[in-house]
């Protein structure tokens, strides 16, 4: 009798310590693949704009090296707003690409966290102008207390900020996993 009790106090016992250190690594560990869309237009600037600019974006946090590597692809082209009657055409609308890729550290911001690191940029598959090389793009991923990490946010430093604006280009997050891949 007292051996089936010392049994399953000892099973129960393991049991909640298991599920406890379960619990705290998984509320330690926080997910290290993002993806998601970009979903917004440039302030209006001199000249032109505003622009839309839409596309998917990557971002990977390697745990080690406390580094992330952040990759997005980006339509631009001018809005109704920019158009009037005297340009409306094919062309109007000046659609290009941009491949956009940053390697940079992380650091903890409220709500979320900030990539932060020198963006290489092209235009339709090309380099892009040298006004915009060397330029620094911030990346800020947060959310709230239901989605945890639902945001994404870039701002262009630099030369750039002339041509992608000094304002925030906003998206969403549609994923954000534990991926051993980009842990490692």
């Amino acid at each position: 009798m007292k051996s089936k009790s010392w049994m399953w106090a000892t099973l129960i016992i393991g049991f909640f310590v298991v599920a406890g250190v379960t619990c705290v690594i998984a509320g330690t560990r926080a997910p290290n693949h993002f993806a998601g869309q970009i979903n917004d237009s440039t302030a209006v600037a001199a000249g032109t704009g505003p622009w839309e600019v839409h596309g998917p974006w990557t971002l990977d946090i390697n745990e080690r090296t406390g580094k992330a590597e952040f990759s997005g692809a980006v339509t631009m082209e001018l809005t109704d707003f920019a158009l009037s009657g005297t340009n409306i055409g094919a062309s109007a609308r000046m659609q290009h690409t941009h491949h956009l890729t940053v390697t940079g550290s992380v650091t903890s911001i409220t709500g979320g966290f900030e990539v932060t690191g020198p963006v290489t940029i092209t235009k339709d598959g090309n380099p892009a102008p040298m006004a915009i090389q060397g330029s620094t793009l911030v990346i800020d991923i947060t959310g709230g207390s239901l989605v945890e990490f639902s945001n994404v946010a870039l701002t262009f430093e630099d030369g750039a900020a002339g041509h992608f604006g000094t304002m925030p280009l906003h998206g969403v997050v549609r994923e954000a996993v534990f991926d051993r891949e980009a842990g490692r």
